[in-house]
């Protein structure tokens, strides 16, 4: 369960439940990661066993770095139907809250669960009086939920734009 700093926790959708991330998830976190990536990776000459040692070192140096500075972040596993679905990562700070990551699994997108988490993502973040901003790959697909949500661009980091959402300057819908 998601808590705000006032204690205030989430309302998920039906049928979507989180749980924190434990040392045994990190194959499946892994496999998580590669998912999004594989379209990229389809793009190289590499083959399989190349392939997989790069995702293995991207996602290690990934989830050291996550671990590394966001220390107080709640890492949860995405569980849709009871079944592992994807990864998020929270990062609260004085006014916002951080989306650090979140990822499905290429079979559970596209049906509604992404948006429905962040819309209760978003409903607990302005009941706080926090805006919510995420750092999203240009060429990302859903960039197209979270501009539909009420997302907007702010900054650039590298391929990535920093998009933020203000509860008084937005109404989401799915």
């Amino acid at each position: 369960m998601i808590q705000a700093p006032s204690g205030a926790l989430i309302g998920l959708p039906e049928g979507i439940s989180l749980r924190p991330v434990e040392t045994s998830d990190l194959a499946r976190l892994e496999r998580i990661y590669a998912s999004t990536r594989m379209q990229e990776l389809a793009q190289t000459d590499w083959n399989e066993e190349q392939k997989a040692q790069f995702l293995r070192f991207q996602f290690q140096a990934q989830h050291r770095h996550y671990l590394t500075h966001y220390v107080d972040a709640q890492f949860f596993v995405i569980l849709r139907l009871g079944v592992a679905a994807g990864r998020l990562y929270l990062h609260w700070r004085q006014r916002e809250l951080r989306i650090v990551d979140v990822a499905l699994l290429p079979e559970h997108r596209g049906q509604g669960a992404g948006a429905a988490l962040l819309l209760a993502l978003l409903a607990l973040a302005a009941g706080e009086s926090c805006e919510v901003s995420i750092h999203v790959e240009r060429m990302n697909p859903a960039m197209t939920l979270y501009l539909r949500l009420g997302f907007r661009k702010c900054g650039e980091h590298g391929i990535y734009d920093r998009m933020h959402w203000r509860p008084e300057a937005s109404t989401p819908f799915a």
